[in-house]
């Protein structure tokens, strides 16, 4: 059983905000190619293998990314106590841990067509690649946009079997989208980062966070827009569109205290309700 919680303990299993930040635009990309006045079960069961997807390898993120960073991680008050910078979980052991949940995650991905198996396989090497951006970037969140909305468009192929401009447009406005909100959550740690020397756009723009934000979301909001031009949705859209979901991301910004944690973390958190949020909008797009 101590095994057991260091493992959730170390993927962040108790923490499901993380996995479905990587599941959303997995979903949004599946709803905008799918037909949803055709047979649903398809689309039921895509959805499952994406979420089932998004748990593993967000699952193994998080011990690639403790294993870059279990020096850093031992410096910082709020990452101390991770398992593998504590020393509870050995180094072999969390790897054979990144190795089973990826072989899983393989599994999963085999059920989709070729094209779809080699996009994903072609975007591995992002997942190893963010946690070294914060060493010599300001921008590790712009590389963490690229990895964790991949999925998007592997969501599209996944039906589609080709490439279009349109996931490609979605794609983009949710780069944006999550360098917002990855801003905001390293807001946590700036004080302990800019001793240790990490970077992050939290440090870079810690003068003026607010037009920064503003800029992220604003690209992400006109993105969805020009998807909803672009896929002929309904009037209805735009309107859930531009009331609930930008007001809710401007509310972020608008009410965020940089300097406690606590409220970080909170503000953070609600980027799960944008997901479900612009979901919804989807299907109200394509359907009403």
């Amino acid at each position: 059983m101590n095994q057991l919680n260091l493992f959730i303990e170390l993927t962040r299993l108790k923490k499901p905000i993380g996995f479905m930040l990587l599941f959303w635009p997995c979903i949004w990309g599946l709803t905008i190619a799918y037909d949803l006045n055709s047979n649903l079960e398809i689309f039921f069961y895509y959805a499952f293998l994406f979420f089932a997807g998004s748990i593993l390898m967000r699952s193994a993120g998080c011990i690639v990314n403790d294993i870059a960073d279990k020096n850093f991680d031992k410096k910082v008050e709020r990452t101390k106590y991770r398992p593998i910078a504590s020393g509870k979980i050995s180094l072999k052991l969390a790897i054979i841990y990144s190795v089973i949940l990826c072989s899983l995650a393989f599994l999963v991905l085999i059920n989709f067509n070729f094209f779809t198996i080699l996009m994903a396989l072609a975007s591995m090497p992002l997942a190893f690649i963010y946690p070294l951006m914060k060493r010599i970037t300001y921008w590790p969140q712009l590389f963490l946009g690229v990895t964790f909305n991949y999925g998007l468009v592997l969501a599209w192929i996944s039906i589609e079997n080709e490439i279009s401009v349109i996931p490609l447009i979605f794609y983009f406005g949710a780069i944006f989208w999550t360098l917002g909100y990855d801003t905001i959550y390293g807001f946590q740690d700036i004080k302990d980062d800019e001793i240790i020397g990490v970077k992050s756009t939290s440090i870079k723009f810690k003068n003026d966070p607010k037009k920064f934000l503003y800029t992220c979301y604003t690209i992400f909001i006109f993105c969805l827009i020009t998807i909803g031009i672009l896929m002929k949705f309904n009037f209805f859209y735009y309107i859930f569109l531009i009331i609930p979901t930008y007001y809710l991301l401007i509310f972020q910004i608008n009410k965020l205290n940089y300097s406690l944690p606590e409220d970080c973390l909170i503000k953070f958190k609600n980027n799960n309700i944008v997901g479900l949020l612009v979901f919804i909008n989807i299907i109200i797009g394509k359907i009403f």
